[in-house]
């Protein structure tokens, strides 16, 4: 409540553990209270006895992808507003639900994905990609973001639109942040990892942060590059 320009985001949130059409409906009110401040993160599952601990479902890969695709048409409906919702899936079913609260701006949907198909589902129906780098290597990235690219245009989806966020450590130079910018895509970083430098996060925004900025300001003055192979 104190702030104008924070953004809420989970980065990401366990979709097994979430009813889709109650998550949607929590989305929905923290973006109206926040005054349009939320995005949201998703993942399909990972540490699946832990999930199955819970009482969650345990499910093999290829179903969890398929669960969240539908999760996906789910939220976009509930996010509608429309009355006497219905959705007949393999994992998720709507019958007769009444939408809304409706997002105060168009929320978009992020996608934790290093997978062949979930890179594909992010170009056929997300927002937004936000990977970790460390699970997913630098040699890697290309290639990923090139699967994501080519399922977009397979869809009639500009691959641009899909916008790239990316996990990081606070280790990294000024260089290195603007080499994944300029040359992989990503406009954004999610930057932590200080814990025994109690300097480390004011050093990244007073040094680090602007210094980035200078690098990408400068090599995107000089046009467009081409991802690296």
């Amino acid at each position: 409540m104190r702030t104008e320009r924070v953004t809420v985001f989970p980065d990401v949130a366990n979709l097994p553990l979430r009813p889709p059409a109650m998550l949607a409906k929590a989305a929905a009110s923290l973006d109206l209270l926040s005054g349009g401040r939320l995005e949201l993160g998703l993942g399909a599952g990972g540490f699946w006895e832990a999930i199955n601990a819970m009482g969650g479902p345990l499910r093999k890969p290829g179903e969890s992808v398929q669960a969240l695709e539908e999760a996906i048409e789910v939220i976009r409906l509930v996010w509608s507003g429309k009355r006497g919702l219905r959705y007949d899936g393999g994992f998720y079913q709507l019958a007769g639900l009444n939408g809304g609260p409706v997002p105060s701006h168009p929320i978009g949907i992020w996608l934790g994905a290093y997978k062949p198909r979930m890179l594909a589902l992010i170009g056929r129906s997300a927002d937004g990609w936000v990977p970790s780098l460390g699970p997913l290597k630098p040699d890697e990235l290309a290639a990923a973001a090139a699967r994501i690219d080519a399922a977009a245009r397979a869809a009639g989806r500009d691959p641009a639109a899909i916008r790239r966020l990316l996990n990081v450590g606070g280790n990294l130079s000024a260089d290195q942040f603007a080499e994944l910018a300029l040359e992989y895509g990503f406009d954004t970083f999610m930057v932590g990892g200080w814990p025994d430098d109690k300097d480390g996060l004011q050093r990244f925004l007073e040094d680090v942060a602007p210094r980035v900025r200078e690098l990408v300001a400068a090599g995107r003055a000089t046009g467009p590059r081409e991802l690296k192979a």
